[in-house]
């Protein structure tokens, strides 16, 4: 709350207390003058005329305290016999921010007791003329101030409420914000960590080797060197082409149901395209993609079980990164080791098995965790599917996972996130 709202509250109040207090005394002269058999005004009469409105002054800070000030003037101001009228006013006044602004149960009676005092049958006791017509038309009155407080009050209710369901609205769309800025972050996060992870496990374990013939085996070495600088200049390609997608905002190319389009009057919506980027990896390609882990001397055979068959991109992109990443392992952590990759099609799956034998050799130590096995996990999750890691009964490390044939819902955000991003650029040329 400002402070200037707080002043124009002030000056509004006190404003309102002016006028109010010209007007009951003012016109409570005439008032007085005009009834028969009533008290004549005296200073008394003043003063209570006057309570009303200065406890106005303090109506938004006090509301209920201000309330039983006017009450209490008005009914001494009647019971003295001065007469009806303006003083009603302040009351009126005082009534309806109360009611409005507090309870209920503490002003909504303050009309009953006020009829019973100032209207009827207390005046009738203390000898006072009274009028049938008066005193119902002052109860049907009295009735109508309460169902203008309740309308007031219900208003506002209805006022609140928008504004917190707005507030409540608001505050879901910055968490699906938030959230879908987390997942964004965690896919670019395994796409680098997919395009980086293999290409330099194998610049460090092809590092190693020419390190170690450098002097006895000087070909070998040079092999190895070839290797690497092959290896780290793809992964440059691929980190730059992956930035320049993030920088230009690539759009997915999205996939419509084929029913769209079909019509001969019906337009099939114009694909936005993506930034160009190198062939994602894919199972349909798998020997291009074990052709530079094989390089580094790792033996890996393949076993294809059941009808080879198209998936959904994002499927198989998926299912060869998890390839892609658990050789990756096996390079690092089993060197000397032997490989072997099933794939196992069935209608409503892909099973992927990749097994490494013991090591041999003695394996690289790069000094830092990775996490592989939990973006391997992730990406298998995301699709619905499963994925197991660990030591085989027989000695040396099995990874299998489990994709569905076809995707499960995928949130529109994970559609544009690395998966999705990777699909569009299946049908993209290689960038130079």
């Amino acid at each position: 709350m400002s402070a200037k709202w707080v002043r124009g509250s002030v000056v509004q109040d006190w404003g309102l207390a002016v006028i109010v207090a010209v007007i009951q005394l003012a016109a409570s002269s005439g008032a007085n003058a005009s009834q028969t058999g009533v008290r004549s005004l005296d200073a008394f009469a003043y003063l209570l005329l006057l309570a009303g409105p200065i406890a106005l002054g303090f109506r938004r800070v006090r509301p209920e305290p201000v309330l039983l000030v006017a009450f209490v003037a008005a009914v001494v101001y009647v019971l003295r016999d001065y007469g009806y009228g303006p003083i009603f006013l302040s009351l009126i006044i005082a009534f309806l921010t109360a009611a409005v602004s507090g309870s209920r149960w503490r002003t909504y009676p303050v009309v009953a007791v006020g009829f019973l005092l100032m209207v009827w049958p207390l005046p009738a006791l203390l000898g006072r003329d009274s009028d049938a017509w008066q005193i119902f038309g002052l109860l049907a009155w009295m009735g109508v101030l309460v169902a203008i407080a309740e309308g007031v009050r219900q208003r506002r209710a209805v006022v609140s409420a928008r504004e917190q369901r707005a507030e409540a609205t608001a505050r879901d769309e910055q968490s699906q914000q938030a959230r879908a800025a987390s997942e964004e972050r965690l896919s670019i996060a395994r796409e680098l960590h997919d395009l980086l992870a293999h290409s330099l496990s194998l610049i460090n374990v092809q590092s190693s080797v020419a390190l170690e013939l450098f002097d006895r085996k000087p070909q070998q070495a040079a092999a190895a060197l070839a290797t690497i600088k092959t290896t780290s200049k793809e992964a440059l390609t691929e980190v730059h082409t992956l930035l320049h997608a993030i920088r230009s905002g690539a759009a997915v190319v999205p996939e419509y149901p084929e029913t769209v389009g079909t019509e001969p009057d019906s337009p099939r919506p114009e694909p936005a395209r993506p930034a160009p980027r190198a062939p994602a990896p894919t199972l349909e390609d798998l020997d291009g993609l074990l052709e530079r882990t094989r390089s580094t001397g790792l033996d890996v055979d393949t076993k294809i079980i059941g009808m080879p068959k198209k998936l959904p991109s994002v499927i198989d992109v998926a299912a060869a990164r998890i390839v892609q990443e658990s050789l990756t392992n096996v390079v690092r952590h089993a060197p000397g080791a032997t490989a072997l990759i099933t794939l196992r099609y069935t209608p409503e799956s892909v099973d992927i098995t990749v097994d490494n034998t013991r090591p041999t050799g003695t394996a690289v130590r790069t000094g830092i965790g990775g996490n592989g096995i939990i973006g391997m996990r992730e990406r298998a999750h995301a699709l619905g599917g499963a994925l197991t890691a660990g030591p085989r009964p027989s000695g040396g490390f099995r990874v299998a996972a489990r994709l569905p044939a076809r995707p499960a819902a995928l949130s529109t955000q994970a559609r544009t996130s690395a998966d999705a991003r990777s699909e569009a650029a299946n049908g993209e040329e290689a960038r130079a």
